[in-house]
């Protein structure tokens, strides 16, 4: 997410977005050469081990492996990150005017949907987005698997290949849920080609097809689609430890509200506003979590007609693309119980070019028969109903692990989800602006439709330069999201501000936020570490007292509590915030790193308070506690010397001199250490 890797990111607002970047990247271990590469295939997306209780449970390897590649060529530097982002995006589009290209054959109209995709408003998160290369690594590999499978589909019972191109669907279906989970959808998807479009089948034909064995190609085909994804599926479980991951209730309000008519209105709701979005990505926000969508509660909710709109169209959509068109009725019959197809793998002419060719009746003839011929690429493309069918199986079917239906999500709407559904939304548009095209007879009205289509691209394209330019920096970003989520706008706004030392415009935007959402623990926090920052330390001691309150595990508000304490000469208080710190479980919390941290700090900070007490024994047990719990991405050469001067205290110099060393060796140019080292040195007469 960071447009500038190189700056720092503010360390303590662990759910806000702009820790997405930070989390994933920088913080990130896995992404550190001296870590070992294969702790990538146990962690999750952020670093975290998938079996963990505050796991994510976005098990996306090969993306953090892209990312560790990134970093081993050009460290943070974000233009490596965004030059990939782009390039992928690129492929992408190639693939999708290539898979559009066998659906509406050589013309302008497989131009258009490629320039639609390219162009669409709703991928400018997944690509300016250094993270959102899950969600376009993804659609590369869905893609490369639909494509294989449509080369088996064309080639099976004519060729010893077949298998090898469905090798290759299961190869690639794989390495897209390893990108991103929705990735193992394209399997449905291949199923939905063959059944719908490849062979033609009706929904009445499906059953009596496959119970009268009439094809056991298809089948045969299907059954192995269904193992492979079960087998994926059960796989990722498996690994993720067989729970699924906890939110919060800032993230996704519905799964967290008490009232099922609620949660069920709103789960309806959300894939009608996530439709909008793509047909008029008008306004659009980093982030869609919080009241950014308000909760439907009752019926008497005008959005409800928004949902039956859309619910109703989506049902005439699927029945136009599944009723039994006269003129294909006989010929698809046929090609259903023959099982053969052309050439280019289907087995009958479009409507379109039943009405818009001239076909001899001979060659007709052989083709209602269901006969193989050599004919032009043009006369073998799928109906406009076919297209509909998997145009629409596009749209929903990788849209359905969003939609709450299986398992709660910890989003209200996430743009870059949308990448491989608008795949399907491309295809819709483009498939009907032809058929209207087709249909009209006026050369008006067609110079219309077309111009029309040309117009909703060139304005995608121009939406889509102008929201890029709300991810030139983080300023820009979080202020083009207050509209929508004021209360995380204004906080992660907050952060930008506080780190370019406009110390009173940060506070403001902090109060902005919280006035918003009054209970956010992580903007408590903030807002106190500005006020401590700033010598404002009752101010600052009342919100840290209120993040705790809001979220009683927040380590670093109890670290900071104890400092300011530790600072006023109230020991007996502060060594209580501190104990009762450390004694806080990493279970459930999201990043457990991170707390590792703040409790290891919290009993370095113990530790020093029983030293300067003279409670060096006290101080010694202390530090041996933190060694214990200390991360890995903690900086423990304090730690160490700290150690090496109780040691010192209590007359065990061999045991100091160690740990002076201990401390030397973490960082070499740690001053305070090479004060106390020398210092041992001078007692023991050593030069």
């Amino acid at each position: 997410f960071c447009s500038n890797l190189h700056k720092s990111c503010i360390p303590f607002d662990f759910f806000f977005n702009i820790l997405f970047c930070s989390r994933a990247i920088k913080t990130n271990q896995d992404l550190l050469p001296e870590t070992p590469w294969t702790h990538i295939f146990y962690n999750d997306f952020w670093g975290t081990l998938l079996t963990h209780s505050g796991s994510h449970k976005s098990y996306r390897p090969l993306c953090t492996l892209s990312f560790r590649l990134n970093h081993a060529i050009g460290g943070l530097n974000p233009w490596s990150y965004h030059l990939v982002n782009v390039l992928l995006h690129a492929a992408v589009t190639g693939l999708f005017t290539s898979f559009s290209k066998i659906l509406l054959g050589d013309g302008y109209w497989t131009f258009m949907a490629g320039l639609m995709f390219a162009s669409h408003p709703i991928h400018t998160e997944a690509v300016a987005g250094i993270v959102g290369r899950a969600d376009v690594g993804a659609s590369l590999f869905f893609l490369l698997s639909l494509l294989c499978y449509i080369k088996h589909c064309a080639t099976r019972g004519y060729s010893a290949r077949t298998w090898g191109w469905f090798l290759g669907t299961g190869l690639c279906a794989g390495c897209s849920m390893l990108w991103k989970e929705q990735g193992v959808t394209v399997l449905a998807v291949s199923a939905v080609y063959d059944v719908f479009v490849f062979h033609r089948l009706k929904m009445k034909q499906i059953l009596p097809t496959i119970y009268k064995g009439k094809n056991l190609s298809l089948f045969l085909s299907i059954s192995l689609l269904t193992f492979w994804g079960s087998s994926l599926l059960g796989a990722r479980l498996y690994w993720m430890g067989n729970k699924p991951p906890s939110f919060s209730n800032s993230d996704n309000p519905a799964a967290d509200s008490d009232s099922l008519l609620a949660r069920t209105l709103t789960f309806f709701y959300l894939p009608t506003k996530n439709l909008w979005l793509l047909l008029c990505p008008d306004t659009l926000s980093f982030d869609w979590s919080m009241d950014a969508v308000p909760l439907l509660k009752t019926i008497c909710d005008r959005r409800n007609l928004h949902t039956v709109a859309f619910y109703t169209g989506l049902l005439l959509l699927a029945y136009y693309g599944l009723k039994s068109p006269t003129i294909e009725r006989e010929c698809s019959e046929k090609a259903a119980t023959n099982g053969r197809q052309n050439a280019n793998g289907h087995s009958c002419l479009s409507d379109v070019e039943y009405r818009n060719l001239e076909i001899k009746p001979s060659f007709a003839s052989k083709l209602e028969n269901g006969i193989k011929n050599n004919v032009s690429v043009r006369t073998q493309l799928p109906s406009t109903e076919n297209i509909v069918v998997l145009s629409l199986s596009l749209l929903i079917i990788p849209f359905v692990p969003a939609t709450n239906l299986f398992f709660y999500v910890g989003f209200v709407i996430a743009e870059r989800v949308l990448y491989i559904p608008s795949m399907g939304f491309c295809l819709l548009i483009t498939v009907g602006a032809r058929a209207l095209y087709v249909k009209v007879q006026k050369r008006f009205l067609k110079n219309l439709i077309f111009y029309a289509t040309a117009t909703l691209i060139v304005f995608y394209g121009l939406k889509t330069a102008i929201r890029n330019g709300d991810w030139q920096n983080e300023e820009m970003l979080y202020r083009s999201g207050i509209k929508v989520n004021p209360a995380k706008a204004w906080g992660n706004l907050g952060n930008v501000l506080k780190s370019q030392s406009k110390i009173s415009e940060a506070e403001s935007a902090y109060r902005n936020a919280l006035y918003y959402r009054s209970n956010m623990a992580d903007m408590l926090y903030n807002l106190g570490l500005l006020l401590q920052e700033n010598s404002r330390f009752a101010e600052a001691l009342h919100y840290y007292k209120l993040a705790i309150g809001s979220r009683p595990t927040l380590a670093s508000a109890y670290l900071n509590t104890g400092i300011i304490l530790m600072n006023q000469g109230k020991t007996e208080e502060a060594r209580r915030t501190f104990l009762k710190c450390s004694e806080i479980s990493d279970e459930n919390l999201k990043d457990p790193h991170a707390h590792k941290s703040s409790v290891t700090s919290c009993l370095y900070n113990l530790g020093k308070l029983y030293h300067e007490q003279g409670h060096y024994e006290d101080a010694l047990t202390v530090y041996k506690e933190a060694i214990q719990k200390m991360p890995r991405q903690f900086a423990p050469q304090s730690l160490y010397n700290m150690m090496g001067e109780a040691y010192m205290r209590l007359s065990k110099l061999p045991e100091a001199e160690h740990w002076y060393m201990e401390s030397l060796r973490s960082k070499t140019d740690h001053i305070p250490a090479h004060l106390t080292y020398g210092k041992l040195l001078a007692l023991t007469v050593r030069k």
